[in-house]
């Protein structure tokens, strides 16, 4: 199929596409990797009446990493940020995540800033936003404006992100010392949607006694659902499969998945739990060797 026909806007400065987006209000959809809004578009699922494509703008790509954050310009491909030895080192799970994304096409063109706003509760960024307790800056002609994910993501594919602004960067911690991540996901076939995601930091103590934690679910809900009633009850102990176990066990009556056509609601609670205990596991023995 063919998309409906629209305007077609191409800026080169940050300022005259937030220019185009004061103009233009609700008519405007923009344009970064495109690996969603267009095929949305050509389904007819979209219909925007102003395209505008943002690909030309300068200063919004990039890695920045410093002592205590990472900052990832809006625009940033996610082949970027996969094959970064500075992601790497100062935030795995992210590094480790960005390979579950699609195929490699379309890490090549999809952007950092386009899939978190794209906002699909089963996608890997997003996750990790909620995860790792990351930030999201975002511009508007007269504003500039930093959101936490709880800020950000209202329900599926919607955010709280305005028509006349644009994501300029995403911010994720430096990992912490005696920390270890780890995400995994469950799909059909390798590079399709998941049904369920899961992700997981785990931090020791000089002991070996679990510091904090942090564990979120994705495929659940609208949003990203971050556990802390089962994080909340790790602290203080000494990671194992058992407690990790028991701990997870909880997760069947946290969440309320709906069923569709790949997945029933119990089934996808069972994934919720096998997932989670896999991902601490991982995270805590990745903390043992750091």
């Amino acid at each position: 199929m063919k998309p409906a026909a629209f305007d077609y806007y191409k800026p080169e400065t940050l300022d005259e596409a937030l220019s185009l987006l004061d103009e233009f209000g609700y008519d405007a959809k923009v344009l970064a990797g495109g690996q969603s809004l267009i095929p949305m578009m050509n389904m007819r699922l979209a219909r925007p009446p102003v395209l505008i494509d943002i690909n030309g703008v300068q200063g919004m790509t990039g890695i920045e990493v410093g002592e205590s954050e990472i900052v990832i310009g809006g625009l940033t491909r996610h082949y970027m940020v996969e094959h970064s030895p500075e992601i790497q080192n100062s935030c795995p799970m992210l590094a480790e995540g960005i390979k579950l994304i699609g195929h490699s096409q379309i890490r090549s063109r999809g952007t950092i800033g386009g899939s978190i706003v794209h906002a699909d509760p089963t996608a890997e960024l997003p996750v990790m936003l909620t995860a790792l307790g990351g930030k999201v800056t975002v511009v508007s002609s007269s504003d500039e404006r930093e959101l936490t994910p709880e800020e950000l993501f209202l329900t599926y594919m919607t955010t709280t992100i305005e028509p006349n602004e644009i994501v300029k960067s995403v911010h994720f911690p430096v990992i912490a010392e005696r920390t270890g991540h780890s995400i995994e996901e469950f799909t059909l076939r390798s590079g399709d949607f998941a049904i369920i995601i899961a992700a997981a930091s785990v931090t020791l103590d000089e002991e070996g006694l679990i510091e904090s934690a942090a564990l979120c679910i994705g495929g659940v809900d609208g949003i990203p659902v971050k556990l802390e009633d089962v994080t909340d009850e790790l602290i203080g102990e000494a990671p194992s499969e058992e407690i990790f176990a028991e701990k997870c066990a909880q997760i069947v009556d946290l969440v309320d998945p709906e069923k569709d056509i790949h997945a029933s609601a119990e089934y996808r609670k069972d994934l919720c739990v096998a997932l989670s205990r896999r991902v601490l596991k991982k995270a805590a023995d990745r903390a043992k060797q750091a």
